[in-house]
C-alpha cells in the first residue's frame, strides 16, 4: 500500500507513512518550520530607512553606518526604545542583507563611453603603473573623467573629475564645462583648495583630458612636485578604485543624460561640495582589500572592517593632529539625515533645468516639423507628365510604385519559363 500510494501521488516513501499516520497538516494549519523571527516591523523600518538615506549599502558596511545615524534617526522620529536599539545594533551584515533584500530594485543603464586622443610626447615621459598599490598614507590619487554628454560626444556638455584616495578611500569630485586640459586643471585646483590633506602622487589614464601641457604646467610645479603615473591603454583594471567611484558617486546620482546647459555646472559643483561629498566622506563605510587568493578556479577576497574615509584619515598615524582636529570639527557640523535631504533637494533643482531644456527642444522639433515644406514626389513618365528639372532627395521611406507597374512584376515573375529542345 505504500509504495502504491507513493508511486500515484510522487511522494516521498517516509512521506507517505506520515501522511497515512495522520501526522503531516496541509493548509493554513501547516506549521512554518524554522526558527521564529527575531527583528519585528519597527527593527526592519529604522534598519530600511537608514539603508535608503545612506545610499544602499551593502550589509557589511550597513552595519557599521548604523551607528552613526541612529542619534540623527531618533532627533527626526523619535526616541527608540533600549530593546529595538539593542537588536538594531546587534544585526548581523548577512541579516542587514535578507532584510534589505525585497526593497532593493535592479539598476540597468548604459555603460560610459570614453573620448579624446593622447599626447604621444607625454606617453613617453610618465611612467606606467600596474599592479597594486603600496601606500601608507593619504595623499595617492587615481584620477579619471565621467562624460555626461548621454551617449553623443558632439557639442559642449558637462564633464565630472573623480578622484580616489588610495589609502582611505576618500573621493573629491569637480563639474566641467568640456573635457579640455584647462578644464581639468580648474577642476584640479579646486578640489585641491578643499583637501585635508596634500597630493603625493597622480594616477590618471591616457585621455588628452590629462595627457597635455596645461596639467604638465601643474602637477611638475618645481615648487610642489607631484609623483604623475599613467595606467596601461585600454587596461581599466588599472585604474579600478576612481573606476568604482565614477558609478557609485558619479552614475548612481546623476545618471547616464546629457547635461549640455552651462548652468549646471555651479548647481553640480554646489551638489557634491555641500551635500554629496560631505555624506560619502564622513557617513559612509567603505572596505578595503585585504587579500586576493586563488583557489582553483575561484578567487577569494578578503576584505577589512568597514569604516568612513575620515574615520581612516583618524587612524592613520601619519596624518597631522591638526588635521585630524579638523575633520572631527567638520564632521560635528553635518548630519547624514539632512545631508540626505538636501541631496534630494539639489538634484530636483537640477532635473527642472534640464526638463526644460527637454521641452524647448521638444517644442522646437515640433514647430521645425510643421513650418518645413513638403518635397515633391516624382510624377511617373508619361503623356501630358514633365520630367522634373532636378534631382529629388531621397525621403525617409520610398513611395510605393504604381499598381501597373506591380502588375507587370507579378506577371513577369510567374511567366513560365520556355523549354528549347533540340
Amino acid at each position: 500500500m505504500i509504495d502504491e500510494v507513493s508511486d500515484t501521488l510522487g511522494w516521498n516513501r517516509k512521506h507517505t507513512i506520515k501522511a497515512l499516520n495522520g501526522k503531516v497538516s496541509h493548509g493554513k494549519s501547516a506549521q512554518k518550520r524554522g526558527s521564529k523571527p527575531i527583528y519585528t516591523e519597527a527593527e526592519i523600518c529604522v534598519i530600511v530607512e537608514i539603508w535608503k538615506r545612506s545610499e544602499h549599502p551593502c550589509g557589511k558596511r550597513l552595519k557599521p553606518t548604523l551607528p552613526l545615524w541612529l542619534n540623527s534617526y531618533e532627533l527626526r522620529h523619535g526616541t527608540l526604545s533600549p530593546v529595538i536599539r539593542e537588536k538594531i545594533l546587534k544585526c548581523s551584515a548577512r541579516q542587514l542583507d535578507r532584510l534589505t533584500a525585497p526593497h532593493r530594485l535592479g539598476n540597468t543603464g548604459r555603460l560610459g563611453r570614453s573620448h579624446g586622443r593622447t599626447s604621444h610626447r607625454l606617453k613617453t615621459a610618465i611612467p606606467v603603473r600596474c599592479g597594486p598599490w603600496e601606500v601608507d598614507r593619504p595623499g595617492w590619487f587615481e584620477a579619471d573623467t565621467v562624460s555626461h554628454g548621454g551617449g553623443s560626444s558632439s557639442g559642449e556638455f558637462l564633464w565630472s573629475l573623480t578622484l580616489t584616495d588610495i589609502h582611505t578611500g576618500w573621493t573629491e569630485l569637480a563639474a566641467l564645462w568640456g573635457g579640455s586640459g584647462s578644464e581639468v586643471c580648474c577642476g584640479l585646483r579646486r578640489i585641491e583648495a578643499r583637501l585635508p590633506f596634500e597630493i603625493l602622487g597622480f594616477d590618471s589614464d591616457n585621455g588628452s583630458e590629462f595627457l597635455n601641457t596645461t596639467l604638465e604646467n601643474h602637477l611638475r610645479n618645481p615648487a610642489r612636485p607631484v609623483h604623475w603615473t599613467r595606467s596601461r591603454a585600454y587596461k581599466k583594471n588599472d585604474q579600478a578604485h576612481v573606476e568604482q567611484k565614477n558609478f557609485t558617486h558619479v552614475r548612481q546620482l546623476l545618471g547616464y543624460g546629457r547635461y549640455d546647459d552651462i548652468r549646471l555646472t555651479e548647481k553640480v559643483n554646489d551638489l557634491y561640495e555641500k551635500a554629496w561629498l560631505p555624506l560619502r566622506n564622513f557617513f559612509t563605510p567603505v572596505m578595503k582589500l585585504i587579500e586576493k587568493k586563488r583557489v582553483g578556479s575561484k578567487v577569494h577576497k578578503t576584505y577589512d572592517t568597514p569604516k568612513t574615509p575620515c574615520d581612516r584619515m583618524l587612524e592613520c598615524p601619519h596624518v597631522a593632529e591638526k588635521t585630524k582636529e579638523t575633520l572631527r570639527e567638520q564632521r560635528a557640523k553635518f548630519d547624514p539625515f539632512t545631508l540626505a535631504a538636501l541631496i534630494e533637494t539639489k538634484l530636483q533643482a537640477i532635473q527642472e533645468i534640464i526638463s526644460g531644456i527637454e521641452e524647448r527642444r521638444a517644442e522646437e522639433r515640433h514647430r521645425a516639423g510643421e513650418t518645413q515644406p513638403e518635397s515633391p514626389r516624382p510624377k511617373p513618365a508619361g503623356a501630358g507628365c514633365v520630367a522634373a528639372p532636378f534631382a529629388i532627395a531621397p525621403g525617409a521611406s520610398t513611395p510605393p510604385a504604381p499598381a501597373a507597374d506591380l502588375a507587370k512584376y507579378v506577371i513577369l515573375r510567374h511567366k513560365p519559363k520556355q523549354v528549347r529542345v533540340s
